[in-house]
């Protein structure tokens, strides 16, 4: 028989992922009695426990054996990399644990409850929280839905062990000799940079004429030229339209420009993408709007169609990045405070920890294009970079794209070693207004990659004598 019992709170925070603890901790802050609910037993939701941070720490592992096999031309030999893969992926557990227990004693020391369980509405003022025969009933106040999003699910795709999605691909049960990674996107291409160093043969099948969507292709083309000489296969333009059991392999069929092919895989990852968790709360029983992806609208303060509930983070609409959602989990537990906050969603910075990174923020130049936008771009080529070409990794590039009325930066992009550190800066500038003089003047340490964003807003300007541009920049519109 199961056990019931009640809690009351001033805020009940749905899922305890970067938004959601954040949102908590805010809330806590703020002097709320707040209550965390996280249906698995560990805090930090998909980022944490099987996303960011673990992808994170086995890039940096692909990184080293990188850096060591790339370092033969320089006249450094190292050898043959010996991979342990229980220690390995015993140390990336262990940079979880520590960052997860961190969770726990922050949440003690705020006082914020934690009830671990699978949480849904029952009404507009409680959450029902049911673990094994426990049920823990919470009326709220005010509740943040904090519950993210899950991998999505191809249909023609077999229930399968060689068969993972990126949960299972970082479990890291195998280092398959054949990898078929499905979607070209950010989550897939890293975990093409951690299994190609790990010594897979990787095959990547993207359904649109370019890698990562998002991201201009000036930018994607010059990852694609390095990886394509790497990875065994990209199928560009293309689709996997079946998959077959051949008891230790997977075949798969694939329909390319030039045809169909039939190829054999020792395991097969689907990172097509993730979809928001807005049909899996109950939302219906307290009147919450959802749309057909799953997604939870809300306006600049994170508030949905129903008074006093907010909505963060993944499932309140792309994109999907954690740092967008602890942005937004403090901005729900400010207004639930009375106190004047709101979210801008025009300057978030996106990155792939592929090899090179790509990195870009604000207005992208593919946006402004389709927009009609009147911009004017300026780029530096990491070739004539001193720090660069010191890495022996020039295959880099920064961009960065201006208001030709202002001179005011408005976006910008990054592909190189560290862009992902190096786009704070170009988002900073565009938060703080900065024209192209601010960032040119701005003294850059030398030699450092940082240089390339005030040598970029040189270029722009004409005072650059890092590069000899003779002409002055263009104006662009797709008009």
């Amino acid at each position: 028989m199961a056990t019931e019992k009640t809690l009351h709170a001033d805020v009940v925070v749905l899922g305890s992922g970067p938004g959601g603890y954040t949102a908590a901790f805010r809330a806590a802050d703020l002097g709320k009695n707040t209550i965390l609910v996280e249906q698995f037993s560990t805090l930090g939701g998909v980022c944490l426990n099987v996303g960011c941070i673990p992808s994170k720490a086995f890039l940096h592992a692909a990184k080293v054996i990188s850096e060591a096999r790339e370092m033969k031309d320089c006249g450094v030999h190292f050898g043959n990399p010996e991979i342990d893969r229980a220690k390995l992926r015993g140390w990336v557990e262990s940079v979880v644990g520590q960052l997860t227990g961190g969770l726990r004693g922050l949440a003690r020391q705020r006082k914020v409850q934690v009830v671990h369980g699978y949480g849904q509405f029952l009404n507009r003022n409680t959450i029902e929280v049911v673990r094994n025969d426990t049920v823990t009933n919470i009326t709220f106040s005010d509740a943040i839905i904090a519950v993210g999003s899950q991998s999505t699910k191809l249909p023609f795709l077999i229930e399968h062990p060689l068969i993972v999605d990126s949960t299972g691909a970082l479990e890291l049960k195998q280092i398959p000799k054949r990898l078929l990674i499905i979607g070209g996107g950010i989550i897939g291409l890293e975990l093409a940079t951690v299994y190609h160093e790990l010594g897979s043969a990787v095959t990547i099948v993207e359904l649109l004429d370019h890698l990562i969507a998002e991201a201009d292709t000036d930018l994607t083309k010059l990852l694609h030229k390095r990886v394509g000489k790497m990875y065994e296969n990209i199928y560009l333009g293309s689709k996997v339209y079946s998959v077959e059991d051949q008891s230790n392999a997977i075949g798969v069929q694939i329909e390319t420009p030039k045809g169909k092919i039939t190829e054999t895989f020792d395991m097969v990852l689907s990172a097509v993408g993730r979809s928001p968790n807005g049909n899996l709360i109950g939302a219906q029983n307290a009147g919450i709007e959802v749309d057909e992806r799953g997604f939870i609208p809300t306006d600049h303060q994170q508030r949905t169609n129903v008074p006093r509930i907010y909505a963060i983070g993944d499932v309140a609409g792309q994109p999907m990045l954690a740092h967008k959602a602890t942005h937004q989990g403090k901005v729900a537990a400010e207004v639930i405070a009375d106190m004047k906050s709101g979210f801008d969603t025009s300057i978030i910075p996106s990155v792939a920890y592929t090899d090179p990174e790509v990195a870009w923020v604000g207005v992208t130049e593919q946006e402004a294009k389709r927009a009609g936008k009147v911009y004017e771009k300026a780029v530096f080529p990491w070739g004539a970079s001193g720090r660069a070409l010191s890495m022996a990794r020039p295959d880099g590039q920064t961009k960065l794209l201006f208001d030709p009325e202002t001179n005011r930066i408005i976006g910008g992009g990054i592909i190189g070693t560290n862009a992902g550190e190096l786009i704070a800066e170009v988002a900073h500038a565009i938060e703080m207004g900065a024209d192209a003089t601010d960032i040119g003047l701005t003294i850059h340490p030398h030699p450092t990659l940082s240089e390339t964003v005030g040598f970029t807003a040189e270029a722009y300007e004409g005072t650059i004598t890092d590069l000899y541009l003779p002409k002055a920049p263009k104006k662009h519109s797709a008009n």
